[in-house]
């Protein structure tokens, strides 16, 4: 039970890389960034504004090595995710991003309670993993969004390069933004460490952990006070 568990320890690590590529999502909503889907049509106020995560189209997932023979894939179910974008200065965007440790599912209800002890992310003294934007850059052809990344109580300083895939108006009035990013981030860097090694020197559980992050967001109206 413990072997398995130790595959998705792994999650807590993907799930923080995803958490910061989430952000760069937001941030690389600008209008040179996106590809052929953003819409033309939207101006640079359109586009601009505080865009939050959409729990139905969004994923965020990770896989990670076990015994050296399959990537067993993962996710956090539970998150929020606030991207502030500035359409006109780019360096003047920001994301955030949460993530409850007890949300993480790898199908496998035993595996998940274990991943969630004390052995691995102690979800009962660390509920939650964020990521906090301190940067956003254009970078070439691709935006990096730098910031400040926690887990398990530590926290480090990673760069994070990623793709629009889109801004579009949903048929509805919305505008929505796309983004995905892949990462390989290292577990050990946060203290969720537990592992064996085989009799031929093989990990049972990598210490690489693979981020795949799929994002949607949609930009959320200004609210409207009521006059008394």
């Amino acid at each position: 039970m413990k072997i398995k568990a130790t595959a998705f320890l792994s999650i807590g690590l993907f799930m923080i890389a995803l958490v910061s590529f989430a952000f760069n999502a937001g941030a690389a909503n600008q209008p040179e960034a996106v590809n052929s889907v953003v819409d033309t049509k939207l101006t640079t106020a359109e586009m601009s504004g505080t865009y939050e995560f959409g729990k139905p189209h969004t994923t965020i997932g990770f896989r990670v090595m076990h015994f050296g023979l399959t990537e067993v894939p993962g996710s956090f179910r539970d998150y929020t995710g606030t991207i502030n974008y500035d359409a006109a200065d780019l360096a003047k965007s920001s994301v955030q991003f949460t993530a409850k440790i007890a949300s993480i599912d790898t199908g496998i209800a035993a595996r998940d309670t274990h991943l969630k002890s004390a052995d691995f992310f102690d979800a009962e003294k660390f509920p939650e993993l964020s990521f906090k934007s301190t940067k956003i850059e254009k970078k070439g052809n691709g935006i990096i969004a730098t910031g400040d990344f926690t887990i398990k109580g530590v926290t480090k300083q990673i760069s994070l390069p990623f793709q629009i895939t889109g801004v579009v108006k949903d048929g509805q009035g919305g505008i929505l933004m796309g983004a995905s990013a892949q990462t390989v981030i290292n577990r050990q860097d946060y203290g969720v460490s537990w592992n064996k090694t085989l009799d031929n020197g093989t990990l049972v559980l990598d210490n690489n952990v693979k981020v795949d992050l799929q994002i949607e967001a949609a930009k959320q109206q200004p609210k409207t006070e009521t006059v008394k």
